[in-house]
């Protein structure tokens, strides 16, 4: 076996019991399979335990890892805000991944290439957390997401898990190509910040942030400031010629009378920045932007995909909660697929919001 097979069921039944059997019942069998990837609505956090072992016992497959979503979505669906059970297995040459965690650290003898990762939520500092975790694998390229939950947030590591980060590392047999969506189109301009404090953005190429913001935004929106950051967002960016190398950030708050503009996150005096539309228009044709260039990107077709998308997508963003795994369906076809709606999502060595990752297994 010189590269990994996959299979994938999920199902959006209303009570834990019927989900499960609804996917065990639907899941081919697959010789050699030695990994789970299982995604788990947070309406059936209290059953975690009995999932897996019922998991354990059908497939044969000891080692498993995910978390809990508000949503989770596979290759012929999608539910966000509902109850559901998504799962992938795949069988991977023997010896190629560690399943770990913080109770359970990467061995010293493993060379971590690649890795799939699920993070707390509510851990501190997490974009740090991220980024020392990619320093730690020579390919550098991590993918995955926050687990959610409207209560208690889990991960899934051989056993449920809060704080911190978790997953399993590839060594690098394991190919895999990972791509971001972040459902948005930068507006014309590109602009440096030159006076900030935490998270509040007092002045933009050494004007007042909100007359810049105006600007940014145009006569119509400009005009319209309250619609104005309900439809645009900040990107935070350390690229000064790409322009769709961004961090995209909610504004929370403008002050008219000190020129201030607040974002759900820290800025520092440098930082380049981009305003960007994010509309329905705006998503879809970034995701099928991402799709194109992963398609062109693929020696040759995947075997199978790990599908993060924030919680604010799916039928917020979109159609319907299903239309991101039908976009990718219509490019890649029914490959095995799994995941779920996240808290943030997790690609090379960062930490994004608002976006959809979309990793293939070669």
């Amino acid at each position: 076996m010189n590269s990994p097979r996959f299979v994938s069921a999920w199902s959006s039944a209303a009570g834990w019991e019927d989900a499960l059997h609804a996917v065990l019942a639907d899941l081919p069998r697959l010789p050699q399979a030695n990994l789970g990837f299982v995604y788990i609505s947070d309406h059936f956090s209290f059953a975690i335990d009995p999932i897996l072992t019922r998991l354990r016992q059908h497939s044969g497959v000891l080692e498993w890892v995910g978390a809990t979503g508000v949503g989770v979505l596979g290759t012929h669906g999608a539910a966000l805000d509902a109850p559901g059970i998504s799962v992938m297995l795949g069988a991977f040459p023997l010896d190629s991944f560690r399943v770990f965690s913080g109770r359970r650290p990467v061995p010293r003898d493993f060379s971590p290439y690649t890795a799939v990762v699920h993070a707390d939520p509510l851990t501190p500092d997490m974009s740090e957390l991220v980024l020392d975790m990619s320093q730690k694998i020579r390919g550098g390229q991590l993918a995955g997401g926050l687990a959610s939950a409207r209560q208690q947030a889990w991960q899934i590591a051989d056993e449920p898990l809060t704080g911190g980060l978790s997953g399993v590392v590839f060594d690098e047999s394991i190919h895999t190509l990972t791509g971001v969506s972040q459902g948005c189109s930068p507006l014309p301009g590109n602009w440096r910040v030159t006076q900030a404090q935490e998270t509040l953005i007092e002045r933009i190429n050494g004007r007042p942030a909100v007359e810049v913001f105006q600007e940014a935004a145009g006569p119509a929106l400009g005009a319209d400031l309250r619609r104005a950051v309900s439809t645009l967002m900040v990107g935070l960016s350390d690229d000064e010629e790409d322009r769709r190398m961004y961090t995209a950030r909610r504004i929370v708050a403008l002050d008219m009378r000190s020129g201030r503009l607040a974002i759900n996150d820290s800025v520092a005096k440098g930082q380049n920045i981009v305003f960007l539309k994010r509309d329905e228009s705006a998503a879809h044709d970034d995701l099928a932007r991402m799709l194109g260039e992963l398609q062109a990107a693929c020696p040759h077709p995947p075997k199978g995909a790990i599908y993060v998308s924030c919680a604010s997508r799916g039928g917020v963003m979109f159609e319907h909660d299903e239309t991101e795994v039908t976009m990718i369906r219509e490019v890649f076809g029914d490959i095995p697929l799994t995941g779920f709606f996240a808290a943030g999502e997790i690609a090379g060595d960062h930490l994004f919001g608002q976006t959809g990752t979309l990793t293939l297994f070669l």
